[in-house]
């Protein structure tokens, strides 16, 4: 399995065609393959980042499948309406992602993902992007995984969580920053966010043994970024 996240700047007068065009045409041709289909569509939450951004994540098969997709774009059957899109974006930043050993997404199924659109409720997934320091990126990996993805269950085993890591990733060899590691957390209550806005982290949060601390000897850089699916993307 390997995921293409793009991030688009789009056109703000034409956010919705864009959007429609994603929905109603680069969807259902992009599935016309049996190797690659779009995944998430996520808008940049608004007080979040930047205006008109736009995330989608796309599921290929493999490397093979992703070469396969480059074909369709450059010369196949893609290449008119990457030209559409194109016309409403001012461009679009991509890079590959693989799960890490410790990821509860190891693999997803191209049969199971939705090729039509459909409705239903929204939801809102936290995307931490996080940059280990040169040296410590396997390491990071490791420890993240021994200690980050069940901190909260052991710390906090009576309350109902704020988010849930449904997967973790690194950019593949090649295609993007060698050093990033990318976290897929979804938000399960929107309303505690407001918590992480209006106060200050405990200091208790951060001593020895608890990630806030320990992690500052692997990294003291990330950027999180709230994104809000839209009603008809087939994961949410």
């Amino acid at each position: 399995m390997l995921l293409l996240r793009e991030e688009h700047s789009v056109i703000g007068l034409k956010e919705d065609d864009f959007e429609d065009a994603v929905r109603d045409e680069w969807m259902p041709a992009l599935a016309k393959s049996e190797d690659a289909r779009l995944l998430y569509y996520a808008h940049l939450a608004h007080g979040s980042g930047l205006a008109y951004r736009v995330v989608t994540y796309t599921l290929l098969r493999d490397a093979a499948a992703w070469g396969r997709l480059v074909d369709r774009v450059h010369n196949g059957d893609l290449q008119s309406l990457a030209v559409k899109l194109d016309d409403l974006r001012y461009g679009v930043e991509s890079k590959q992602l693989l799960p890490l050993p410790w990821s509860k997404v190891q693999q997803i199924e191209i049969e199971e993902v939705p090729i039509e659109p459909g409705e239903h409720e929204l939801s809102v997934f936290m995307e931490d992007t996080v940059w280990p320091f040169q040296g410590k990126l396997e390491e990071y990996i490791r420890r993240s995984g021994e200690q980050y993805s069940t901190e909260y269950d052991k710390s906090f085993p009576d309350t109902p969580k704020l988010l849930e890591i449904e997967a973790s990733y690194r950019t593949a060899y090649g295609s993007h920053r060698r050093a990033e590691i990318v976290l897929w957390q979804k938000v399960l209550r929107p309303e505690g966010l407001l918590n992480l806005i209006t106060q200050e982290m405990p200091r208790s949060f951060k001593k020895p043994g608890r990630w806030m601390l320990d992690a500052l000897s692997l990294r003291d850089q990330w950027q999180s970024c709230l994104l809000r699916t839209a009603s008809w993307s087939p994961r949410f």
